[in-house]
């Protein structure tokens, strides 16, 4: 039983259950529908018990959360929560569409898996519309400054930060996927096993770059087997700590006011194999993982705004006088 569950009441601890059992959802997945129900019930027993008491929100709990509760709630009800998530809490639209997904998820659980409710009161509930925003990334130019500025301040793990940022713009890894490879993932026919979202794996093709980077570091790795990746402590390095670390190379290579990060480096990975690699986007989908193809799409957005830029970027674009 995951920890963070122990104030969950029973109907959500089964859901939850169900998630990551049937549905194969992550550890991370499942906490956050874990987070997203609690607020949610927590707002619900705030209005119906404590709207005219003085009482912290945080601290109310919903292990009493009884099923006659949650037959009470209305479609009102749940936009009421949608609305205090706006106004009072700040979440944009994209943190209200996911707690939306959490609640579609758990009240479709409760009405068709285990049947315990007969109306649905988020069915007809839409998600707010999210202004989709295209990928930060760093140029080729940039990518290969990033890499040299490794190179001459990573001091002694610069051999792994470099294996790291290479894997990352070769391949275009998550941060879980990067600190998750052990030395078994590495196969003799230039391949790399990782474990991505949903606990689902896939085989990437490694190039020789990635191979000779992966060489240089093992020679200095002393895991002979378990983690790639390892801390100064020898153990499996922590995402955090890759974060530090990119983040600590993007400022010395001059890039640290652009809100780049680790998933930045996995933008830049699929707009350099799609605009100069010249990967077709069902391939591109294969590399990164991606389990819809308009996820992979942005990609092929990217481009199309280069376009754009480089024709209002033209000598003769400035107006000039027209003929009469």
């Amino acid at each position: 039983m995951n920890e963070i569950w122990k104030e969950s009441p029973e109907i959500i601890y089964r859901f939850l259950l169900y998630m990551q059992t049937v549905k194969g959802k992550s550890e991370k997945t499942i906490n956050e529908y874990f987070f997203d129900l609690r607020t949610f019930f927590r707002f619900v027993k705030f209005n119906k018990f404590y709207s005219n008491k003085k009482i912290i929100f945080e601290e109310i709990s919903i292990q009493d959360l009884s099923i006659d509760l949650i037959k009470s709630i209305k479609f009102l009800d749940v936009l009421e929560y949608i609305n205090y998530l706006a106004k009072e809490r700040g979440n944009r639209a994209s943190s209200r569409s996911r707690k939306i997904s959490s609640l579609r998820s758990f009240f479709g659980y409760l009405t068709i898996k285990i049947k315990v409710l007969d109306e649905n009161p988020v069915i007809e509930l839409e998600t707010p519309k999210i202004k989709k925003a295209l990928p930060k990334f760093l140029n080729l130019q940039e990518s290969q400054n990033f890499l040299d500025t490794i190179k001459q301040h990573g001091c002694k793990t610069a051999r792994r930060d470099y294996c790291m940022a290479v894997l990352f713009l070769n391949c275009g890894l998550r941060l879980s996927e990067l600190v998750g490879i052990n030395i078994q993932d590495l196969g003799d026919d230039d391949t790399l096993r990782v474990l991505g979202k949903g606990n689902k794996e896939r085989i990437i093709y490694i190039n020789k770059f990635c191979k000779d980077s992966i060489d240089n570091y093992k020679t200095i790795n002393r895991n002979s087997k378990g983690a790639l990746f390892l801390s100064r402590g020898n153990q499996r390095i922590s995402t955090k700590t890759v974060q530090f670390l990119m983040k600590k190379y993007f400022k010395l290579a001059g890039l640290g006011n652009r809100g780049f990060s680790t998933h930045k480096l996995r933008h830049t990975a699929a707009t350099l194999m799609y605009q100069h690699g010249g990967a077709d986007i069902r391939v591109l989908k294969e590399i990164l993982g991606h389990e819809n193809i308009a996820t992979t799409e942005v990609y092929t957005h990217t481009c199309v705004e280069q376009i754009k830029k480089a024709i209002q970027n033209n000598p003769l674009s400035n107006s000039r006088n027209l003929p009469k």
